[in-house]
This record gives C-alpha cells, structure tokens and sequence, in this order.
C-alpha cells in the first residue's frame, strides 16, 4: 500500500466556514483546493495566493490585500453562465484567498494535452462561450488580462452523455487576479509583465498597457492553439517569445492544417493584429465575428478534409469532416444572433415565371406542328421508355449485391475480405469486450446476407479487447473527492478500515488496495483505507529494560503488558523483544507483547564429597563454577553448597567444607 504525505493546508478550517478537503491544482500564482462550506453545505474551490506572491514589506502587503479584495468585489457583481462565479473573499495566514465556485472538469490545457488539437466546429463552440464570459467583463469595465488555456474550464454538459466538446459548458476564471499581482509586483519591482508570454498581446510588451482588445489578442491566440495543436511563437527565453508578438505577424492556421477553411484564417489574423486598432473593439465584438464564421461553416459551402493527428506528411486524408454550426434557435439565449434575411420579391418571381410559360407554349406548338417534330418526340418517347426500364432494373436490382459476413473476423482478414469483394470500409467507435479480442470485427452494418450496393461501404465496430482500468491517485484526499474520483473512473470505493497516522489529518485517503496505478476491469472494488489523525499514546522503547520497569512503564501510559517467556543468555526477566514497535501510535489500553527472558539454563551441581579438597576444588572449577573453601584446604571434602545434583545457573558459587 502506499503513502504519502498531504499539503499542510488538508482538514484546516478558513475563516470559521470553509473546512479544506482535497489539493486540486497548483499554478505559478496560487493554490486551488476543494473545500467544503460548512455554513451552506455545499463544495467550493478555494485558491489562495503562494506566500511568494504577496509583497514583503507590510505597508505593500496591505496595499495588496486591498488591491486584491477590490478586485474580487469587481469579479463577483459579474453573473454570467461562463463566468466561474466568486462567492466569498477573505486573508488565511497573512495570504488573500477567494472561495468560487467549484467546477467539476478540465481545463482546457488538459484537453488540448490530450487531444492536441480540436476540430473547426468544436472550436469555434468553445470560443463562443469563452468570449460571452470575457464580453460580459469588458461590459462590467473589467478586464482579464491572462486569457490563456489554463484559466478555460471545461465541464461536460449539463445534458451528459456525449464525448463532443461541442455541448460542453466552458467557464472562465481567474478574472482580474492577475491585475491585482501585477499591480503589486510593479511597486516592488518596476513594470513587470505577468500575462503568460505565449499569450501577450504587442502593446503589453512594449507599453504595459492592457484594454479590452488586449484580451482579444489572448483570445485569438487561443483559438491558434485550439486550431493547430501549438502556440506560434516559442523560445529559449521567455522575453524572446514576448518580442516575437511585438516583431511578426501571427502565421495563418491553414500553413500548419493546411485543409482549414479560409474564414478561420480570416478570424485569427482579426484578432490577432499587431495594431490594436485593427482589432475587434473588444470580445463581444469577436464573438459577433466567430459566430458569423460558424454559421458560415454550417452552411455547407465548406468541406474540411483534415489529416489525422500526428501525421505531418500527408496534406490530405481521410476522414473528411462537414463542419457544421449549431442553428441559431439551438444557441442559447446569451449567444443567439438576430434572425432575419432579405425579403423574397415575390412580384419579380411571379413576373418571371410567367414569361417562361409563355415561351414554352411557343416551342410546344412550333415542334408539334411538323410531321417530323412529331416524329422526333415520339422516337425520342421510346428511348426514354427504354432507358427508364433499364434505369428502373439496374436501381432496382441490378446494382446490388449481398454483404458479406465479416463479424468475428479480425480487422486485416475484414480488410482484404472486402478489398476482394470491392467493398469500402469504414469504422464506427470502437467498444470494449470482456470476450472478443483486441481488432476482432464486433459488428457490420449492413449485417451479412443483406443488400448492398456494389462497391458500396460496409461501416464495421472493432472490438478494443477487455476494457481495463488504472486506479486513480487518490492518496492524500478528503473520502468524499476520493469516492467522486473513483467512481467517475467507473470503480467502486469501498472503506477498508483506518489507522493512525502522525502526517495525516483524520478522514484523507492513507492507501488504498489495489494500489495506486494498478490496471483493474470497470465496476472492481477499490478498498480506501483512512486516517485517524494522530494516535492518543506511543509505546516506548522496553527492550534490555527488566520486566518490572517495563510493566511500570507501561501502566503509566495506560497501556496493557502481555508477556510470553523465552530461552535466552539474558538475564531472567529481561525484555528482549516488543510489539508494537518503539515509536507506534496506540489507543489508550491497547496491549503491548513483550518477550522476556527466562535467563540462562539450569546445569546440575556435581558431588564432590569424600573428595580430597584441592581435587574437589579443581572438579568444581572445571565446570563453571567458583569455589569457596572453608576450614582445612588440604583435608577431605566433607560437606558442599549447593548440594549435589542440584539445578542451579551456570556460574553460581559452590562452597565446599574440608576437615
């Protein structure tokens, strides 16, 4: 099992309300915990600022403290539904924290880690409500001023069920946190620039100064990212990319997935101007402009034909992809366009259509009137008949063939199977399967035996083999985010019974069983077992101690001895062993084993009487034993002590008399 150590911040209680339950994530500036509101019994996320972050001198520290709460009062009258909403301000320890609330997803860093990049549809869905959240913002006077993927919260959809990030709900957070420390740092250290550099806008580094259109430099420069999987700029030195903003224009997303549509070019270079003046006035405006992009693509005037990700040699490839937007009456009511259009000139139409009757009844009576106009659409009736059997044969019969069966083949016996029947494969998501082996053909539609136009695609589903399932890291965690997290990744958490633990507070996760990182099947157990804080007693060291000090020892403590006696050298009732061992947390009254010596043993004491006394002296000595001689030296051995044959330690003294 393993342990580990958890922040010294678990368990604490912040300002009377809001008991800390589990780390969530730690960045350059604060902390992020989950934490639970006792008065309201709800979960928040609380993020306090490093104690680095916060100014020295005390007359700064206060002026920072007062920046920041300023700020948080600013952040929390914003009440939008991609705002991550601010509930509560306070000072732990000297350090401001906030209380906001807790949003249950990835950032959309971790989403782009693990997909690299997204596609034009969902992107432009996730920048429509990142921009609404920034709009709202620039409305409320505020601006962000480090719009970066690490401060874009991605959370599965209200609805659930669905892997596109398309429905996904996005927050945005940390909004004016970074003004309140730049503020700070530039009492301390001049004009020091804290927007992450991959996102800085031009004017940030060459006048550190910040407006609305500043967050929609940021912005494009993320939807950059979203689009092609990478920043454009990067370096050695932080201060080398920063410049790179100021210096060249951001690249079009089309030179790095060469298949994007122009109007997603057209968008970032928007954005992205150097000049600010060139760009939107601020994020509503931009959301305006991606909206309109989106509806564009929804069209159907664009076809993107993307390569997969990761293959860097060919320009094109399969699949091909319709992007497609979501009608305006599906958007919400904060993202909707007006609807409306140009209205249709009927009378011009009406017009129109009657002139064309007019020349066709023209060209009915001139071709009709000639016997070989009449003859030329009869002839022409005829071929029109025949090729409307033929037609009606080959659509209703003759182009179709039957499936063939491909279920339980493995995918490269399916592929050729088909190549040989002229078939074209395509593959639908694959699933998991307890039985059917890893690229094992689950199912086909059309299913076997059916009719299928020749040449026609057979869509298959592949069998991923057994789904199996590392248990997550939740050592160090409150047991209700450790419960969350195990069942989210499809496990079962089940309490395994606690013991004391001097690092942990009571109630955070200790070990669990199986181990953190073990491969297991979905629905398996995972047993947690859990902290009870520090123990209330610590046996002492009692080993070389004599019993009846260790017994005394022990009672003092209100610990129980239980002894069991052994054959040892040691002296008799010497402790040579304990359990637990020196040092263990214990409950008051929990017994200690003690094993004790029950000294050295016993050898018989030979006889030595009616011995000459120097003969009995040298008999006695040979064997251990220290004599003692009394009265006559050179008379014979009448008496001896102890007597003989007499069990005594090795060692004692035998005292003989002579007369």
């Amino acid at each position: 099992m393993d342990t580990q150590v958890a922040d010294t911040l678990l368990g604490s209680l912040i300002d009377g309300r809001y008991r800390i339950r589990g780390r969530v994530a730690r960045g350059g500036m604060a902390t992020v915990y989950t934490a639970t509101d006792e008065r309201l019994e709800r979960t928040v996320a609380v993020k306090i600022i490093h104690p680095t972050q916060a100014p020295e001198a005390r007359a700064r520290m206060a002026g920072f403290v007062e920046r920041f709460t300023d700020e948080a009062k600013t952040i929390a009258r914003l009440t939008h539904p991609n705002v991550v909403a601010v509930y509560d301000q306070g000072s732990h320890a000297g350090l401001p924290y906030l209380v906001m609330e807790y949003v249950r997803g990835r950032t959309l860093r971790d989403v782009l880690a693990e997909r690299r990049r997204l596609n034009p549809d969902e992107t432009l869905a996730i920048a429509e409500q990142m921009l609404a959240a920034i709009a709202a913002a620039h409305r409320a006077g505020l601006v962000h001023r480090d719009v970066k993927p690490e401060n874009v919260l991605v959370a599965e959809p209200p609805t659930g069920g669905t892997t596109s990030l398309v429905d996904s709900v996005v927050k945005v957070a940390d909004f004016g946190l970074a003004r309140a420390v730049e503020a700070s740092a530039e009492e301390e250290n001049g004009n020091q620039l804290m927007a992450t550099v991959a996102y800085v806008a031009p004017e940030l580094v060459t006048q550190g100064h910040a407006d609305p259109r500043t967050d929609v430099y940021s912005a494009g420069i993320v939807l950059f990212e979203m689009l092609t999987g990478r920043v454009p700029y990067d370096g050695d030195r932080p201060v080398e990319v920063a410049w790179q903003h100021v210096d060249r224009d951001v690249p079009a997303p089309s030179t790095l997935v060469p298949a994007l549509p122009p109007v997603l070019d057209r968008l970032v270079a928007r954005a992205t101007r150097r000049d600010p003046a060139a760009r939107p006035a601020d994020a509503g405006a931009l959301l305006t402009e991606v909206q309109a992009a989106r509806d564009e693509l929804g069209n159907g005037t664009h076809t993107a034909v993307l390569r997969p990700v990761g293959d860097e040699t060919s320009v094109l490839a399969q699949p091909t992809m319709v992007v497609a937007a979501v009608r305006p009456a599906e958007r919400p009511a904060w993202a909707r366009l007006p609807e409306g259009g140009a209205q249709r000139p009927h009378r011009r139409r009406a017009v129109e259509d009657e002139g064309l009757g007019a020349r066709l009844g023209e060209l009915r009576t001139r071709v009709m009137g000639s016997p070989r106009g009449r003859l030329a659409v009869a002839a022409a009736a005829v071929v029109l008949g025949l090729v409307a059997a033929v037609g009606g044969w080959w659509f209703g019969v003759g182009r179709y063939t039957v499936a063939p069966q491909l279920v339980s083949l493995t995918k490269v016996d399916a592929e050729a199977q088909a190549t040989r029947g002229g078939f074209t494969l395509h593959y639908a998501e694959p699933r998991y399967d307890e039985k059917i082996p890893k690229d094992t053909v689950l199912g086909q539609d059309p299913v076997s035996a059916t009719r299928i136009v020749k040449g026609g695609t057979i869509t298959l589903t592949l069998s991923l083999g057994p789904e199996r399932l590392p248990v997550p890291d939740v050592v160090g965690k409150d047991f209700a985010l450790a419960q969350a997290e195990l069942s989210d990744a499809k496990l079962v958490p089940v309490k395994g019974g606690s013991r004391y633990d001097d690092a942990l507070p009571a109630g955070v996760v200790l070990a669990t069983d199986p181990k953190v990182g073990a491969v297991v099947k979905p629905g398996s157990k995972v047993t947690v077992v859990l902290s009870k804080g520090r123990a209330p007693a610590t046996v002492p060291n009692l080993v070389g101690k004599n019993l009846g000090e260790a017994r005394t020892i022990l009672g003092r403590l209100g610990l129980t001895p239980v002894e069991t006696y052994k054959d040892s050298d040691k002296p008799k009732d010497e402790v040579l062993g304990q359990s637990p061992a020196d040092g263990t947390g214990v409950e008051k009254g929990a017994q200690v084993k003690l094993d004790v010596s029950k000294g050295p043993a016993q050898v018989p004491v030979p006889r030595v009487v009616d011995l000459p006394c120097q003969q009995a002296k040298q008999v006695l000595e040979s064997q251990g034993f220290p004599v003692t001689i009394q009265l006559n030296p050179n008379g014979v051995a009448r008496f001896q002590n102890p007597g003989e044959n007499t069990p005594v330690p090795p060692g004692t003294p035998v005292t003989v008399t002579c007369l």
